[in-house]
């Protein structure tokens, strides 16, 4: 005699379903407790090959930051900074792109903006703006806008960043805005970035890049490089790899030793988290 019951073990439904957990390729593939971490720094694909009853995923998309200008310029921007969680994915691939920092400006171009980071249809991460340099004074507008090397910061993308320092002297760039805060308005640091723990370890990311000065660069935190000066800590630094930082801007003099030149912005980077086990 049958009464009709039905045992059930890991992967089994009762009306004859998927997997309870959601199940995915792509990426570098950690685990943080009961959750699998796929942290793309290339581009690439995630694809979900089982959405299975529980597939809400939390995402982390950073897009490049933007570079720094020369001449006492203004700061890279952030790149754009989008994060969400329980997010339903369908069992289907998704393109992951992986935006490039901005070039640093040289005597003859302006600096570059980051290019986006994309997350399928799900979300797009806008490129950090460029920092104005003598040729062209307004910092770019991006996910984070550029600083100034005399008139407007450039505007941020809604949700995403701050704009970047404006700057009225003239006489240093003004630090560029990170998803945290805005630059510093006649004035080189830079606007810091945001903290995530979407790995399980704490990270932060999309800090602007500091303004070129006369005196000593301006600062930078959360993956932004530091601004060229001519005194003091004179070095200027890149964004770093795969936190979308804005690259350091560039000192107006070159000082015999030192590298000073405006620098590039920081590649972004693609996070995606989920439940695999209970």
């Amino acid at each position: 005699m049958s009464f009709g019951y039905q045992i059930l073990g890991f992967g089994t439904v009762a009306d004859g379903g998927g997997p309870p957990f959601m199940e995915a390729t792509g990426g570098t593939i950690t685990t943080d407790g009961d959750f699998k971490v796929h942290s793309f720094t290339s581009s690439g694909t995630f694809t979900v090959t089982n959405s299975g009853t529980q597939s809400d995923v939390s995402y982390l998309v950073v897009a490049g930051g933007g570079g720094g200008g020369r001449d006492d310029g203004g700061g890279g921007g952030a790149g754009g900074y989008l994060t969400a969680s329980s997010v339903t994915l369908a069992a289907q691939a998704y393109t992951i792109t992986i935006g490039a920092g901005g070039s640093g400006g040289t005597t003859s171009s302006a600096s570059g903006d980051g290019t986006n980071s994309i997350f399928g249809s799900v979300a797009t991460s806008i490129g950090g703006g460029g920092g104005g340099n003598q040729t062209a004074n307004a910092g770019r507008s991006g996910g984070s806008g550029g600083g100034a090397r005399l008139g407007d910061g450039g505007a941020a993308t809604s949700g995403q960043g701050n704009r970047g320092g404006n700057d009225s002297t003239g006489n240093q760039g003004s630090g560029g805005g990170g998803a945290g805060g805005q630059g510093t308005d006649n004035g080189s640091n830079a606007g810091g970035g945001l903290t995530s723990s979407i790995t399980g370890s704490s990270v932060g990311r999309a800090g602007g890049g500091g303004g070129g000065n006369r005196g000593e660069g301006g600062t930078a935190s959360d993956g932004g490089g530091k601004g060229g000066g001519t005194s003091g800590d004179v070095t200027s630094y890149a964004g770093t790899v795969n936190t979308g930082g804005g690259g350091g801007a560039g000192a107006g003099a070159a000082v015999s030793g030192q590298d000073n030149s405006p620098k590039a912005g920081g590649s972004g980077i693609v996070i995606i988290r989920y439940q695999f086990q209970a």
